[in-house]
């Protein structure tokens, strides 16, 4: 069993980005593992496992242009189907 069903990715282009603000407030506000951020100032990095990938999403537009994105249903990918 899959505790969180949603494998998040993308990227945040940006001005005075924070990995450390963004990290503080995943922490803070998402329910999920595997959290990576890395970047700098300018493009962030977001890679996260959570049942709730809108929220993240949501947040991360908020901080910047947000692209390269990708959802993937891992449960479903444990299933043997696609993504």
């Amino acid at each position: 069993m899959i505790d969180f069903k949603y494998d998040v990715q993308l990227l945040i282009e940006g001005n005075d980005l924070s990995e450390d603000k963004a990290i503080e407030h995943f922490n803070d506000n998402f329910n999920g593992d595997s959290l990576l951020l890395v970047g700098d100032e300018t493009l962030i990095k977001v890679h996260f496992h959570t049942n709730e990938p809108w929220q993240v999403l949501e947040y991360c537009a908020s901080l910047g242009d947000i692209h390269d994105i990708i959802v993937e249903n891992m449960q479903r990918q444990a299933n043997g189907l696609q993504g």
